[in-house]
């Protein structure tokens, strides 16, 4: 397994790749979503791959593009191709694309991601702080945010100073010191078990599911364990199985039963990102979602491996 430390991105600015705006999934009430780039984990059927590099890419958006190849006349040695009436950047590349967004007359050539230090996030996290009310806030999602874990627990201290409620939405793949410094400003704590088979979980996700695990039970016999909604998305023939969702609510019981879990029906629509970051999809596009008969097949498994508060969509 890679070294953690050597995974986490250390800088005085936090590298973001989407600011998502009255968002009603991610957290209690209404809130504003901050995605961090960066992921040590590469799930096949990841619902933001723009967000798994942890460097800022250009990306090519076909409609906007005009076909003038300027990008071509202007691209410096060994940062792009130009084929099949279309730019392709060389991700290997060391140097930065600044030139070629600047001369891209219709704006088909962005970067994925923009900087921003404290000071600028706050900003736009208080800018929507007439929509939080009671009980909305901020969420902090990514990507995984622990990868910026020094920039992370420094904006959390500020919301916190500021009195904003904060969720988080991660899998703990990330060093026990984070979390630890991290869990005092943690309002609401979303945290993804995908798969409980070492071999399965590094085929298609990647990482060390021991870790995950191990910092799943530390969270949940801390003080903090009431915060905390563990999730796991069903992917057809993966993790979507009798078995696998048997596993992990045996796994959770036993160390928390009144822990929250919840079920988060497949999303095929995430694939077609994949075009955005020349990724290919891992998933067969004849896999939909599960139905409300095959959603609750699964409620009863959770329900008779001894998990109580089971969160239904």
């Amino acid at each position: 397994m890679k070294s953690l430390k050597g995974q986490h991105m250390t800088t005085s600015k936090a590298l973001v790749f989407d600011i998502k705006r009255f968002a009603v999934h991610d957290g209690d009430g209404i809130r504003t979503t901050i995605f961090f780039k960066g992921c040590p984990l590469h799930c096949i059927w990841c619902q933001n791959p723009e967000g798994i590099s942890p460097q800022r890419q250009p990306v090519y958006f076909q409609n906007n593009c005009i076909h003038c190849r300027c990008c071509e006349k202007y691209a410096k040695a060994g940062q792009m191709i130009y084929q099949n009436d279309r730019p392709y950047f060389n991700k290997d590349y060391q140097g930065d694309f600044d030139q070629l967004i600047h001369v891209c007359p219709s704006a088909a050539i962005r970067y994925d991601s923009q900087y921003y230090d404290v000071d600028m996030l706050m900003k736009e996290i208080e800018s929507d702080r007439v929509f939080y009310r009671d009980s909305g806030g901020v969420t902090f999602s990514g990507g995984e945010p622990f990868m910026q874990g020094e920039f992370l627990i420094d904006i959390l201290k500020r919301c916190h100073q500021q009195h904003i409620h904060t969720a988080i939405e991660t899998t703990l793949y990330t060093s026990l010191d984070f979390i630890q410094k991290a869990l005092p400003y943690l309002d609401q704590i979303y945290i993804d078990l995908k798969i409980n088979d070492e071999d399965m979980h590094q085929k298609y996700v990647g990482g060390s599911l021991s870790t995950i695990k191990k910092h799943i039970q530390y969270v949940l016999e801390s003080e903090h364990r009431h915060k905390v909604i563990i999730r796991t998305p069903l992917i057809p023939q993966i993790t979507a199985t009798e078995q696998n969702i048997q596993s992990i609510s045996q796994f959770l019981s036993h160390i928390y039963p009144d822990v929250q879990y919840e079920l988060l029906n497949y999303n095929p629509l995430a694939s077609a990102k994949y075009e955005w970051v020349d990724f290919d999809y891992g998933i067969d596009s004849k896999y939909k979602k599960l139905t409300d008969e095959e959603m609750e097949t699964f409620y009863q498994i959770v329900y008779q491996n001894g998990i109580k508060n089971l969160i239904k969509e």
